[in-house]
């Protein structure tokens, strides 16, 4: 890809200064590479997007991947490659599918990493990016990409024997859940099906209370003060309307024999899941086991942090294991779990990448159980946990030393989860479905990973020329 400014009477390649492209008379030609392109190029590896570029293992990523070019129907725009590219620069460029692939258009950079060569052309078909995810989702195993990645990146981490865990969540992009809310959407969901049905079989709408209540929920949620008084009784008629519209829908799809997507037949499931889980915790006023928060994404739970800011969030709970610096996920899940329970795990998965004995762990509070406890004394493994029990005769280089790993936790590693959720698209996860979310959150955490394994190895690469 190449640039020529041709200006009447000038000679453009004598003049160092910058110039101003309306003062110009100028012809673009990207049809041809010309002798540029390793200018171009080689700026391209300078910047930070390039270190993201040298640092990951791009062929084996394809193998494991299992990404193969289509032989048969029209070629797709982006090689196998590309694929995994896109991925990554989704969460450099922290920016939506639509602005990524304006962005994409217009930027040479973004090209060469994506192995992409558009010239005059342009891709307008944004949602080309959610189908490359759903793609990718499927393929997923965090457990081998992650093999690969470290045994590439190895090189470039120190103390292998060191590791620092903790666990955090990663919020989906959901409307903060209540009952009311989660009750009328069902009742709203459910009316309409019902609505295009009868439309469509041209018989009769069957008579509910929709409309009086629709009315009546608006009211309710313009109003700053929702009393317990109110919520109890806008709770119970909106029980008793899905209650009403469930059994309604029901008869009509006895009645008539049709076919309906698969996603009409799980989401039905879920609302009716969804009006039991209510009308029980409305009777006997106990939370019901695997709370459902949302009927478009019923595998999301509440996740109890005890934060002062936020008590409880909703999204993917994360344990995590850092070395030197550089993040990899132990375990995921939408569900609740105990991080403390996921020690001996954490210690086996580092071993196992590392191919190196750990001995010294940093972990919270909530990992210093006592079975925690032996299992780090019996493999000897130094620990941050508050001591019990008598002091021994090191008490106080074991004091100094838990300091030390202390430190290194609560800096580098808890640190790492805000400049992931505020740099790396992390903050709200924006995917559709569980595999896609869990794509999303993967590659934001080695997008961050892949550009500082970057900045060191330009680091090493200076070092030595030096």
């Amino acid at each position: 890809m190449s640039c020529i400014l041709k200006n009447r009477g000038f000679n453009l390649s004598s003049m160092s200064k910058l110039q101003r492209i309306s003062d110009l008379q100028y012809e673009f030609s990207f049809l041809n590479p010309s002798d540029n392109f390793d200018h171009y190029f080689t700026g391209f590896l300078s910047s930070d997007l390039g270190k993201i570029y040298t640092a990951l293992p791009w062929d084996e990523l394809v193998s494991v991947f299992k990404i193969k070019e289509s032989i048969k129907g029209t070629k797709n725009y982006f090689s196998p490659r590309g694929k995994l590219a896109l991925m990554f620069l989704k969460h450099y460029a922290c920016c939506s599918d639509k602005r990524l692939i304006e962005q994409l258009n217009a930027n040479i950079d973004y090209q060469f990493f994506c192995d992409i060569h558009l010239g005059h052309n342009r891709l307008t078909n944004y949602k080309i990016i959610s189908q490359i995810r759903c793609e990718l989702s499927k393929r997923l195993k965090i457990s081998k990409v992650e093999k690969v990645l470290y045994n590439n990146w190895s090189q470039y981490i120190k103390d292998k024997h060191s590791i620092t865990t903790d666990a955090t969540c990663y919020e989906s992009e959901v409307r903060y859940p209540t009952d009311q809310k989660l009750l009328w959407e069902s009742v709203h969901w459910t009316y309409h099906q019902m609505k295009t049905l009868c439309k469509s079989l041209r018989i009769k709408l069957p008579r509910t209370k929709y409309i009086k209540w629709n009315k009546r929920y608006i009211s309710y949620s313009k109003t700053r003060r929702k009393t317990y008084k109110n919520r109890q009784k806008l709770t119970r008629s909106l029980l008793w309307l899905l209650e009403k519209v469930n059994k309604e829908l029901g008869i009509i799809e006895r009645q008539y024999d049709f076919e309906m997507p698969k996603l009409y037949y799980e989401r039905r499931i879920i609302i009716k899941k969804v009006y039991r889980q209510q009308k029980q915790y409305f009777k006997t006023g106990n939370p019901p086991k695997n709370r459902i928060i949302s009927i478009s994404k019923s595998y999301l739970r509440p996740i109890v942090r005890g934060k002062e800011v936020k008590p409880v969030e909703f999204g993917a709970k994360v344990n995590k294991l850092q070395i030197d610096g550089i993040n990899f996920i132990e375990h995921i899940s939408f569900d609740a779990f105990n991080e403390g329970t996921r020690f001996k795990s954490t210690i086996y998965k580092a071993q196992g990448l590392t191919k190196t004995r750990v001995k010294l762990a940093g972990a919270d509070a909530i990992y210093a159980t006592n079975k925690n406890r032996v299992f780090a004394t019996s493999n000897k493994i130094q620990t941050d946990f508050k001591p019990k029990g008598r002091p021994s005769k090191h008490r106080k280089q074991q004091v100094q030393l838990a300091k030390m790993i202390t430190k290194e936790r609560a800096t580098r590693l808890e640190g790492s989860f805000g400049k992931e959720k505020e740099h790396y698209h992390l903050k709200k996860i924006k995917a559709k479905t569980k595999k896609t979310e869990i794509l999303w959150i993967f590659f934001g955490i080695h997008t961050a990973n892949a550009l500082e394994i970057g900045r060191r190895k330009q680091h090493q690469t200076l070092e030595r020329v030096a």
